[in-house]
């Protein structure tokens, strides 16, 4: 803490020496015309010589990364928003004055440089700078070079320093965001409308789970931060507005892990006169398509294994699974007292102890879901733990719906949408779990029964969570890797 004291006052001593000679510390008059990366692609390959000839001046800025001062030369390392080029300043080829400011320069400024490209003895493409300026002068010294920023606390707390010293972790947010574009298209190009519904709702609905609380001054009224946006959108399948999305933050107080944070990233469809099964079919297709663009296989590195993502994935109902993965009776999946019974045998709490379904996806939770390491789809849900799922019409204890597992994790969940008022209203009242997570999660939606009433097409929809799905494209073992800014504890 010493040293990073002395150091920054050493700093301050070379802004106020700058300001002294009448050199601006922070302008704002420095044009670029290129990027390091442009550089780079248009001399690739070319032989020295030939770079040498051509006669073009380039102006780019960028932040030191690197000084080697060898008194009358000196190497620095740009790094701008593309990427890192070497410079060379010498006395001679810069005025007077600009090479005197080398003297107030550090790693971590920012400087802006005008020249031509050379080749090095060592095969750099290197700027000949003829002008240089100094556009931010640094109080703060970066982290030290070889050991960079190790500490994962660290990293995510000062994201803008894991960016600087960690190129690989801007790689990842850069694909976050391609990703994020490639779903906007994939679905803009078959029809769909990307759409914005409110972060604030008085009910909180769509989903069991804690909400945030706020509240409005102007109306004095008790407001949410949404868990999900499903309840909209289905408002809008009601109002003509057949295939609906939106990309956006989803809420929840609940616990924080490495798959977990309270803020998170979600994608919602809605398509009018489609099933579950379309769904399924659009899904695969979707993420075949990511890992595609993405990373032009479909054989995915992840961790210490691989994520095969060939088509077609599997599918099986929930009870198939519990059967193939735990080796279990299937009849002991067909009374509530011999799936309990089952349950105390592998040393397990029921979630409710009344209800045949809990215990059915209690089993499939712990032990199928962590080995489903391909994407597989788990269809067939118990109707007791999905409440806002059209019941499938030959087994009314089971709703048309599916679940999309991805090394262990879920990724996805979609279903044929309960459009009945009155089956809707009486599964409202009568769910009982939702009051698990306090009062106001259990809110009836009374406006989107009404909405109901006046009709809402066949449809189905579905939620894909884009951070996991960011997580195993982009080889990350915590959501903290993919989120920019995740919520952490305060320090003090």
């Amino acid at each position: 803490m010493q040293e990073t004291s002395t150091l920054m006052e050493l700093r301050r001593q070379k802004l106020e020496e700058c300001r002294l000679l009448g050199i601006n510390p922070f302008p704002n008059d420095f044009k670029v015309t290129h990027t390091a990366a442009e550089i780079a692609g248009r001399f690739r390959n070319m032989p020295a010589e030939e770079v040498e000839r051509v006669p073009d001046a380039f102006r780019l800025a960028g932040r030191i990364m690197s000084l080697r001062n060898f008194g009358k030369a000196v190497f620095v390392h740009l790094q701008d928003g593309s990427g890192r080029i070497q410079a060379y300043l010498q006395k001679g080829l810069l005025s007077d004055g600009d090479f005197s400011l080398i003297k107030k320069l550090d790693v971590g400024d920012f400087i802006g440089i005008e020249g031509t490209v050379f080749i090095t003895r060592t095969g750099e493409l290197t700027i000949k700078t003829a002008r240089l300026k100094l556009l931010v002068k640094s109080l703060r010294p970066l982290p030290e070079k070889w050991h960079g920023l190790s500490n994962i606390e660290i990293r995510y707390r000062q994201r803008y320093l894991d960016l600087i010293m960690n190129p690989e972790v801007k790689a990842v947010f850069l694909n976050r965001a391609r990703a994020i574009n490639l779903i906007r298209s994939f679905l803009q190009d078959r029809g769909f409308v990307e759409v914005e519904t409110p972060m604030m709702q008085a009910i909180p609905g769509g989903a069991t789970a804690r909400p945030f609380q706020t509240y409005h001054n102007t109306y004095k009224l008790n407001l949410y931060l949404r868990i999900s946006p499903e309840l909209y959108l289905k408002r809008l399948l009601v109002g003509g507005m057949d295939r609906v999305f939106e990309i956006n933050r989803n809420f929840r107080n609940e616990g924080v892990s490495t798959h977990h944070n309270p803020e998170f990233t979600m994608l919602e469809f809605y398509q009018a006169y489609a099933t579950y099964e379309d769904c399924m079919d659009l899904t695969e297709e979707l993420i075949c398509h990511l890992t595609r663009n993405l990373l032009s296989t479909l054989r995915v590195p992840y961790l210490d294994g691989e994520i095969d993502f060939t088509p077609p994935w599997p599918r099986l109902t929930m009870e198939e699974s519990i059967v193939e993965y735990a080796r279990v009776d299937p009849q002991d999946l067909t009374e509530t007292g011999r799936a309990l019974r089952l349950l105390d045998r592998l040393g397990l709490t029921p979630t409710d102890p009344g209800d045949l379904g809990n215990a059915i996806n209690d089993l499939f939770e712990n032990m199928v879901q962590p080995r489903l390491t391909r994407p597989t789809f788990i269809t067939s849900y118990p109707t007791s733990i999905s409440p806002l799922a059209r019941h499938n019409d030959e087994n009314p204890d089971r709703v048309d719906r599916f679940e999309l597992f991805i090394n262990g994790q879920e990724i996805a969940n979609a279903f044929s949408e309960l459009n009945d008022p009155l089956e809707q209203h009486r599964r409202f009242k009568n769910q009982p779990a939702v009051r698990e997570h306090g009062e106001e999660a259990g809110r009836l939606d009374e406006d989107f029964i009404e909405a109901l009433e006046y009709g809402m097409p066949p449809a189905a929809g579905e939620g894909i969570g884009i951070d996991r799905l960011v997580m195993l494209l982009c080889n990350a073992s915590s959501i903290r890797d993919v989120i920019l800014f995740p919520l952490l504890k305060p320090e003090r």
